[in-house]
């Protein structure tokens, strides 16, 4: 007989969270439940950079104006009524002391220099509009952001520590002009270590899943800018908090500190959202406006997510979402909760119903992207009233080349990191028209070239005949491809003497336990294309976060007669919808040179339609020869005289097949 003795009084609590969880959080893994990342948004973005500009005091109401109508309005002129909503008149009415200021524009015949004109908002026949301006501010931001986080490095004043430590910085991607998502995991890792030595690993710790020990406090300190999301009717702000809430704590920390420093060295406020994934993060930023950072700890994240409709949340908000609520007569998370996995594999396939009973409990392992790049550029006007020359074409075709090769230097062209491989041109009469071609891999790409190039294809589009009236001209150069930077002879990249036996030595095998492995959650799952994925594809209006394009006319009301329609000014009205946001001058071009097919959902360039439709007809031949074979198969009665394989109408071959005739070949298909 044995007798459990009784628990020590000294005996050490542990953690919920593992050694493995916190090595998780220093590679950046999303499987961790100790990660955190941070959504950080520019306040009312395209007017505070006209604020800062002007030296307009905060207090002052200011709006962003492009022709007649509003793309931005700061926080002090909405007590007052204004909203994008409005005309550039109605908003004077409402306030007559409003600042009204209209974007810089290109001007036709003035080459492609932007400039800020008192006189643009009279000239929508001869101006364009430019985003230059708030592009070199985002830059600045991003750098100020990343020179703090910079900061929050571990320093080589303890050895050891920066030994455990060295290299390891949080991940930012820029998910628009005006917004970008940080994962703070590693940088959080260095922190953790720094003020709780107890957490270093020891050789001698070999149980990776061994509890780490309970943090050393009862309660956390979170500082007035921090705004906690309640835990609900079910949570106990009294509970003991574990490494989790920790991890939270520093991260808000960091994210203030960030914030501050934008603020403090160029004056622009944002907010900004803390949790455990993107989706939340997002959700956070929009909680508490402006200038305030929401946290969306672990213990509070059903009881945040609960308050929403699933509609709200990104990829749920368009056909996905209206057959959802179709099926189960609910657009609240809260209730959709109450739906098993079963349920909702009865009404959705397997990928699409696992995606979608992880996402409303808060579930999303999106990785924060660093390398998310420019798929393509695009410059446009659309002309009111349409153009008649080819004169007037070329002076518009100037200005939008001018436009792309600035954008192009600021990706890298003059370094060589990135080119375009392809230059388009889109115009519209009564229909729309498009010719594109290879840009010489031979020519160093700059301003000219592109003028030249497109006007050549302008010539082929007026030697079409009914080029005018023009409403509606744009550029774009797509096709991107890494450039080779710092060419070299190839005797650079040889190595002699002590370089060669130095390499040599360091390139040795190692211990197979040396070389880190990746952690099966790690790796990223792939989705069917018959599941979810075919929700994924982007319609013709959908933003595409790595496209960097650009349209004169950047609001709903001004697009309606343009290619792009219902494009929208950066996130600031507040609202938590985390769907994806058209921002001013980033729309997506792919369906100006993709082709969505409507049968497979595919998105194919343009030249290949042809060659796409073509499979899907020689695809429904052989399926009804197919059937026809069966067909005819089973209705044959049985005659012991027939040879096998062959059958009444003279189809021959293997499994009721027909054979090719002299000079046809027979497609294989999957």
């Amino acid at each position: 007989m044995s007798f459990d003795l009784p628990a020590s009084p000294d005996a050490v609590r542990r953690s919920h969270y593992t050694h493995r969880h916190l090595q998780l959080l220093r590679h950046g893994s999303t499987a961790t439940p100790l990660r955190a990342i941070a959504h950080v948004d520019l306040d009312a973005f395209y007017a505070q950079c006209e604020m800062v500009r002007l030296g307009t005091p905060r207090d002052t109401p200011l709006a962003v104006r492009q022709w007649d109508s509003l793309i931005a309005v700061n926080y002090a002129a909405r007590p007052f009524g204004i909203t994008r909503m409005l005309s550039a008149t109605e908003a004077r009415e409402k306030c007559p002391d409003i600042v009204l200021q209209h974007v810089a524009t290109f001007r036709e015949g003035e080459g492609g220099k932007w400039a800020y004109r008192d006189d643009s908002f009279r000239n929508i026949k001869t101006d364009k509009v430019s985003l230059d301006p708030y592009r070199a501010e985002s830059r600045k931001i991003l750098k100020t952001m990343k020179d703090e986080l910079e900061r929050w490095c571990t320093d080589d004043s303890e050895p050891e520590l920066y030994a455990l430590t060295q290299g390891l910085t949080a991940s930012l991607e820029k998910a628009s002009i005006d917004e970008v998502f940080i994962d703070l995991s590693p940088l959080i890792y260095c922190v953790l270590l720094r003020r709780y030595p107890e957490l270093r690993p020891s050789p001698q710790e070999e149980n990776k899943d061994a509890a780490l020990p309970f943090p050393p406090t009862t309660a956390l300190m979170w500082g007035p800018e921090s705004c906690l999301i309640e835990l609900g009717e079910h949570g106990n702000e009294e509970d003991d908090p574990d490494w989790d809430d920790v991890v939270m704590l520093v991260g808000a920390e960091i994210v203030h500190a960030v914030r501050n420093a934008v603020w403090e060295k160029l004056h622009y406020t944002c907010s900004a959202g803390l949790s455990r994934n993107k989706m939340l993060a997002k959700l956070g930023s929009a909680c508490n406006k402006p200038n305030l950072q929401t946290v969306v700890r672990n213990r509070a994240v059903q009881h945040f997510l609960g308050g929403y409709k699933f509609t709200q949340i990104r990829m749920l908000g368009g056909k996905l979402g209206d057959q959802v609520t179709a099926f189960f007569g609910t657009e609240k998370v809260s209730d959709l909760l109450n739906v098993s996995l079963e349920q909702l594999r009865a009404k959705l396939d397997d990928s699409t119903a696992s995606w979608l009973y992880g996402i409303i409990r808060g579930d999303d392992r999106t990785e924060v992207n660093p390398r998310t790049q420019i798929k393509s550029m695009l410059s446009a006007k659309s002309f009111r009233p349409s153009i008649n020359s080819m004169e007037q074409a070329e002076k518009w075709l100037h200005i939008f080349a001018a436009d792309i090769y600035g954008r192009l230097v600021e990706d890298g062209i003059l370094e060589n990191r990135r080119r375009p491989r392809v230059i388009t041109l889109h115009h519209r009469t009564v229909q729309s028209r498009s010719r594109q071609f290879p840009i010489p891999a031979a020519n160093a790409i700059d301003e000219s070239l592109l003028f030249d190039l497109a006007k050549n294809l302008l010539r082929q589009v007026v030697g079409d005949g009914q080029a005018w009236p023009c409403s509606n001209l744009s550029l774009s150069v797509s096709s991107f491809e890494d450039g080779v930077a710092k060419n070299k002879a190839i005797e650079g990249f040889l190595l002699r003497g002590e370089q060669a036996k130095s390499l040599s030595h360091s390139i040795r095998p190692r211990d197979a336990e040396s070389i880190p492995s990746e952690h099966p959650s790690d790796k990223r799952r792939k989705v069917d294309d018959s599941g979810i994925k075919r929700f994924f594809f982007q319609p013709p209006n959908a933003i595409d976060p790595a496209s960097n394009v650009e349209d004169s006319d950047l609001t709903s009301e001004n697009f309606a007669a343009s290619d792009n329609e219902g494009l929208q000014p950066p996130s600031e009205q507040g609202s938590g919808l985390v769907t994806p946001e058209i921002f001013e001058g980033q729309i997506d071009s792919a369906e100006l040179m993709q082709f969505i097919c409507p049968r497979c959902s595919k998105s194919i360039p343009e030249y290949e339609r042809e060659e796409h439709n073509d499979w899907h007809f020689a695809k429904d031949l052989d399926i009804q020869d197919r059937q026809e074979a069966v067909t005819t198969q089973q209705s044959r009665p049985a005659n012991p005289t027939t040879p096998r394989g062959s059958n009444t109408r003279g189809r021959g071959g293997r499994g009721g097949k027909s054979k090719p005739e002299k000079g046809q070949m027979r497609l294989a298909f999957q």
